[in-house]
């Protein structure tokens, strides 16, 4: 009992941690969205942390290429919600809205998953969670509308919101599926692997957007950005967050039901 509440206590320190981590990355990508697009931010972002893992991943990705082999539809699909499509959207969005609605809708993330577990994966819910979902969903509902009821009424919702909300939609999945994958996988390995072929996914996004923007000329704290976004909010937010989820699922399975 001891080693298990232990167990949960770091991976939820983990878990809060990455929150923090990425509360910084929102912050930044909002303090910048006029002088970097998203997709080239996206693109610079994970170029950054795959120079950073590889000296940590390759070889342990290499070695356990074994045990990606029968998972590699759900690789695959991890790394194009994870990496591609929730970063990706969260930089679109906060072209039209601000950091602090980033954040908010963020902390929306845990309900998604309890929500979409119940719904696609099979994952046990009484009332009492239903109850908090609803209430969390109708919270939700009134930072988008920013207090205004005629605007849900009418459907008026800030297009930058309903972005970023469906980049929490993509991590919920990601959550999700990363319970399926083998507990004696490498973490480090697994997360290289991710943003290799997440690369991969938004590579055709930053070509076009290449080739209809002008031309960037970073300055300093250009350069200073995408070296963050492209080390804590990446690679260490991306590991704490799978190693906290893969504790909990062994030592507090019944935690990811909530």
């Amino acid at each position: 009992m001891t080693s298990r509440l232990s167990a949960s206590s770091s991976a939820y320190f983990l878990l809060v941690l990455t929150s923090l981590l990425w509360a910084g990355n929102f912050v930044v990508a909002r303090a910048i969205h006029a002088s970097i697009p998203p997709m080239t931010l996206s693109f610079a972002r994970w170029v950054i942390a795959l120079l950073v893992l590889l000296p940590l991943g390759l070889r342990p990705a290499v070695r356990q290429f074994h045990l990606y082999r029968p998972y590699w539809r759900r690789i695959l699909l991890l790394s194009l919600l994870g990496i591609t499509a929730f970063n990706s959207l969260v930089y679109w969005g906060l072209q039209f809205t601000s950091a602090t609605n980033g954040v908010l809708l963020n902390s929306f993330i845990p309900i998604l998953i309890a929500l979409f577990g119940a719904l696609f994966f099979r994952m046990p819910m009484n009332w009492k969670q239903g109850g908090a979902i609803l209430i969390s969903f109708f919270g939700v509902l009134t930072i988008v509308a920013h207090g205004d009821a005629e605007r849900l009424l009418a459907l008026d919702i800030n297009r930058g919101d309903a972005i970023v909300f469906s980049a929490m939609v993509a991590w919920a999945f990601y959550t999700l599926l990363l319970r399926g994958l083998p507990g004696g996988v490498d973490r480090l390995g697994l997360l290289t692997v991710q943003v290799a072929l997440g690369l991969l996914g938004i590579l055709p996004f930053f070509v076009w957007e290449v080739a209809h923007v002008p031309p960037l000329h970073l300055d300093l704290p250009g350069w200073a950005a995408c070296l963050y976004v492209g080390t804590l909010p990446s690679v260490a937010a991306y590991y704490c967050y799978n190693l906290g989820w893969h504790v909990l699922a062994r030592h507090a399975p019944t935690a990811l039901s909530i």
